[in-house]
């Protein structure tokens, strides 16, 4: 009787792991079902490092994700949907920059709040942006110098 019960209560232990876990990815990526967004837009010369699932952040909290990014054949501009947490309502002269965690980190979309009394909608775009940085193309024009400063 023991070695069954100590089966049970491990096998019990080991599924609840496991519910742990998938709830925790379920958190982590975006797919709880627990709130509810609204998608906006925005068009950017370069977003490099941004995929579907990238976070969207304000003031360094996590408000959303990347939804959708496609190559516009008209503009050559990337333009991306993402989703906001519904409740927090970005004013409509706000700006959308593509920034990185660090050296090392990743990137992601950060909404930089303007002072409008007036919020965007769902759906709307967001007119401000800023693409990424390469920061190996920073790292080069720093090896190589800049002549601009130097006399002849």
């Amino acid at each position: 009787m023991s070695e069954s019960t100590t089966e049970v209560v491990v096998g019990g232990a080991v599924l609840a792991v496991a519910i742990g876990f998938l709830v925790y990815a379920g958190q982590v990526t975006g797919f709880s079902g627990g709130s509810t967004e609204y998608p906006l837009s925005a068009s950017f010369r370069s977003a490099d490092g941004v995929d579907v699932g990238t976070d969207v952040r304000m003031a360094g909290v996590k408000v959303g994700r990347v939804t959708g990014i496609e190559l516009d054949p008209a503009t050559y501009r990337a333009d991306t949907t993402f989703t906001v947490t519904d409740g927090i309502e970005v004013p409509d002269d706000s700006a959308v920059a593509i920034s990185s965690e660090g050296l090392l980190g990743g990137n992601f979309v950060e909404i930089l709040p303007g002072g409008s009394p007036f919020s965007f909608a769902a759906g709307d775009e967001i007119e401000f942006t800023q693409g990424s940085i390469s920061l190996v193309s920073l790292l080069m024009k720093f090896v190589a110098g800049d002549d601009e400063g130097t006399a002849e």
